[in-house]
């Protein structure tokens, strides 16, 4: 049996950066390499999304190997969406697994906040399927998943206000972590008050534009560490009108179930997660395809507090997108950091005697989804 684990992490602060893209990804690179003992680095792994129109910068792994003084090691850089980042984790993973590589150094990273919105908005539209008569109907992200919600809502009993609450609860975690893009505490009064951007979704249900970088240093066979135990990825319809049930999101239930079965594990195992929170509805979704609740009851899981400490499963215990920040490409790797943090026992918001962690990152509105699988050292 091959073990594979993360042996270093690296993350710079998230929101509005002053520094390049290449900037982010070397501090978040140079951490995780120092962390895990400066190791011969056999490949370079880069999740990034639209650094190519914000930016006006792609070949990042060639740039990293350089920048980093790696020698001619092989790079390369994956594109999914706001799922980037866990494609390239999950590729590094499965290449040592395989044999090919012994270390894979694993980075994401994105910078957005230097654009117009619009154009940040018009560039993150390239994860729609723009051939579609949906995309000339002008829909965004935030439509689309306000869609979901008013679905969700219309089926289950769910109202806004326990949209808030997936708000609030994030935002109280992310207050104790120090990258975090926001930290002053909000009620949830000023939630539900907060600006409209798409209803029902207001201003503190939607992920933020980010600047960061995070960055994962994977080992075979590594001492210490946090083993990653399973991977799974699965895919689903880019198009509105394709999907079968507005309030399911497939494509990440049968990652988890992938995931679940090469762990020989099952949702009442986890003890720990970070999961795709890009609205507050894709939360409450998330649990209920990662088989945490029942289909149609994630809200009620909210509202009893289930997903907080000293419920059920805490989830997103970083401040998850919607606080700690989302720079696209960073996202995926970010999670990652969280969770082993956690199962280190040095998180912000540290859950006790935390020993299986889940990472859940989303791509589009579900075209592509990944489910990690984490274990403590000695667990």
């Amino acid at each position: 049996m091959v073990r594979v684990a993360v042996t270093g992490s690296g993350i710079t602060h998230f929101g509005k950066r002053h520094e390049s893209l290449k900037s982010l990804l070397l501090n978040a690179c140079r951490q995780a390499l120092v962390e895990a003992g400066k190791p011969k680095v056999d490949a370079v792994m880069v999740g990034n999304f639209i650094g190519g129109p914000l930016e006006q910068q792609e070949i990042l792994g060639s740039i990293l190997v350089s920048e980093l003084g790696l020698g001619h090691i092989p790079a390369m850089k994956t594109e999914g969406a706001c799922a980037s980042g866990g494609i390239a984790f999950r590729q590094a993973y499965q290449l040592i697994k395989a044999g090919e590589y012994d270390t894979v150094l694993v980075a994401g990273g994105e910078k957005m906040t230097h654009m117009q919105t619009n154009q940040v908005i018009s560039a993150v539209n390239y994860a729609m399927d723009n051939s579609t008569m949906e995309s000339k109907t002008g829909i965004t992200f935030p439509g689309y998943f306000g869609v979901v919600a008013n679905r969700y809502m219309y089926e289950y009993g769910a109202t806004k206000k326990h949209l808030a609450m997936v708000a609030q609860k994030n935002r109280n975690y992310a207050i104790n972590n120090p990258i975090s893009q926001f930290k002053s505490a909000v009620s949830l009064e000023e939630i539900l008050e907060a600006r409209m951007i798409t209803e029902p979704l207001g201003l503190f249900d939607c992920s933020p534009i980010s600047d960061g970088a995070a960055a994962v240093v994977l080992q075979r066979q590594a001492d210490g560490g946090v083993e990653v135990l399973s991977s799974g990825q699965a895919s689903g319809t880019p198009i509105m009108q394709e999907v079968e049930d507005l309030t399911r999101i497939t494509a990440t239930q049968k990652a988890a179930e992938q995931a679940y079965t090469n762990a020989s594990l099952g949702p009442d195992d986890v003890d720990v997660v970070e999961l795709h929170d890009c609205f507050s509805m894709t939360e409450i979704i998330a649990i209920e395809e990662l088989g945490f609740f029942e289909r149609g009851k994630g809200y009620e899981a909210i509202e009893q507090k289930w997903t907080a400490h000293g419920g059920k499963v805490p989830v997103n215990t970083s401040g998850g997108l919607l606080s700690k920040g989302h720079p696209i490409g960073a996202t995926g790797i970010a999670q990652i950091v969280q969770v082993v943090d956690q199962l280190r026992g040095t998180a912000c918001n540290q859950v006790d005697n935390a020993r299986i962690g889940l990472a859940q990152n989303l791509g589009g509105t579900g075209a592509y989804s990944i489910v990690h699988l984490f274990k403590k050292e000695g667990a």
